[in-house]
């Protein structure tokens, strides 16, 4: 028996590779193929099932092309209904996988079809559960993002998840081995560790939500206390899940063109395309093509854009460096962003020798942020981090203007004020510089200083607050 965890960072994501006596499942596959067709053939194995924990809000999964590539049989818990021909597995049902056994413990509370997969070896040994967003390490799933207005409230579901918890979790061994779909810095819960695995054991005793002596009530209460709105692209992911979607191939061979400057401006025009810019920060700052939004691709890459763009069919052109093209659109892929157009042949440094029409953002570090400050003590400050992380520790004279839900709160900025924006590294201000300045915000000053720099260089701060949603 072999169990792989292949965990991809950028979206806090794990899938895995399950293989015995030749056969093979993948559970909750990411939007690409290669890397678990690959696995198979270099184990000579053949990918019999697919299984998915939910309709996952925060990727789109790679189910479709995988089964279609395999002639893999996609499985689902049950009440999961499909547009596509899927195998909806009943509560208990049991599937071979060489010499090892896969059973579905249906448990709702996530969404209504959340199941987790419990493996057992090859002597019936309950070995591992493959938890989906029931079951994290540290946390449990959020239960809001398929309550339906009118009928099914995320305390309903929540008291759903403490059922599954309890009746189909927790009564298994404690050393039976918990491999989630997520850890920390997915938004599909609120306080999830680093870690990316554990024992049951281990989490019956540290993980706040499998209290032995919490009641029903006080589940509901903590589980859906604090809870942030989630990304505006989760419901639309959800659905595409369902739905199904454009094969992977054709999406990376539109969106993997070459284009000179001449064509990439004409098709910038001709398709009112967003020029989305993933190079470096520093990069970017100094000169980029005018209205273009930065998102970098070295940092929380994908999830941003699900946040911050609001048209899953939007067309996009990239600007990347060289050599990662093919790596922006497979990432776009990922989170449903599928009409990327092509990219910019030779990088922004070709639409430079072009003498094409270059800008900048004007930024500082954090020296000079205190020394202005100094000298102008009430100049307009923008703090853009996560209500958690402005809720424990903040700069006393800063206003919170969240990036997440900056197209929802640009009107309450000026356009002839002064703002100086920043956040924790200077990665979120950039993203939010760049988003207000493509909108006709010309004041703005980037501190690409990281917050401990800022503070360290004598701004004002407030006192730190412990707080369970810091950095959520």
């Amino acid at each position: 028996m072999k169990i792989e965890q292949i965990y991809t960072g950028c979206l806090a994501q794990g899938a895995y590779y399950i293989e015995s006596k030749g056969e093979a499942a993948i559970v909750d596959p990411l939007r690409e193929t290669e890397p678990y067709l690959k696995k198979a053939k270099d184990n000579n194995a053949k990918i019999k099932y697919i299984f998915e924990t939910h309709f996952h809000a925060d990727f789109v999964s790679g189910h479709l092309d995988l089964a279609q590539k395999t002639g893999a049989h996609i499985v689902y818990g049950p009440t999961a209904e499909t547009a596509y021909e899927k195998h909806e597995a009943k509560d208990g049902e049991e599937f071979k996988v060489g010499d090892v056994t896969i059973r579905v413990l249906h448990t709702p509370g996530h969404t209504p079809e959340s199941t987790t997969y419990l493996l057992l070896d090859e002597n019936g040994k309950e070995h591992a559960i493959f938890s989906g967003d029931t079951l994290f390490i540290g946390d449990v799933g959020r239960p809001d993002l398929a309550q339906k207005k009118g009928s099914l409230t995320k305390e309903d579901l929540a008291g759903w998840l403490f059922d599954s918890l309890r009746n189909k979790i927790m009564p298994l061994p404690d050393d039976v081995i918990v491999y989630p779909a997520h850890g920390a810095g997915s938004a599909c819960g609120k306080n999830m560790s680093k870690e990316t695995w554990d024992t049951l054991g281990n989490q019956k005793r540290t993980n706040y939500a499998l209290r032995a002596d919490m009641s029903k009530e006080e589940f509901v209460h903590e589980v859906t206390a604090g809870l942030q709105p989630p990304p505006q692209y989760f419901a639309k992911n959800a659905k595409i899940n369902k739905t199904g979607y454009e094969s992977f191939d054709a999406v990376m061979e539109r969106g993997a063109q070459a284009l000179n400057p001449d064509a990439f401006e004409l098709a910038a025009n001709a398709h009112d395309a967003v020029v989305l810019d993933v190079r470096d920060k520093e990069q970017f700052v100094e000169g980029f093509i005018p209205n273009s939004i930065f998102i970098g691709l070295d940092g929380t890459f994908a999830p941003w854009v699900g946040a911050l763009i609001p048209d899953l069919q939007q067309p996009i052109l990239i600007v990347a460096p060289k050599g990662r093209e093919e790596e922006t659109v497979m990432r776009l892929s990922r989170v449903g962003y599928d009409n990327a157009i092509g990219y910019l042949d030779g990088g922004f440094e070709a639409w430079k020798a072009a003498g094409k029409e270059v800008d900048a953002i004007d930024s500082i570090y954090a020296d000079e942020f205190a020394r202005r400050f100094k000298a102008q003590p009430e100049i307009k400050i923008l703090d853009v981090r996560k209500p958690g992380e402005w809720s424990a520790e903040r700069l006393e004279p800063a206003e919170h203007f969240a990036l997440d839900f900056i197209n929802d709160n640009m009107a309450a900025i000026r356009r002839d004020e002064l703002y100086y924006l920043h956040c924790r590294s200077g990665y979120r201000s950039t993203i939010a510089a760049s988003i207000l300045k493509s909108r006709g915000y010309d004041n703005l000053v980037n501190v690409q200083s990281s917050l401990d720099e800022i503070i360290a260089a004598g701004m004002p701060r407030t006192d730190f607050e412990c707080s369970s949603k810091a950095g959520a």
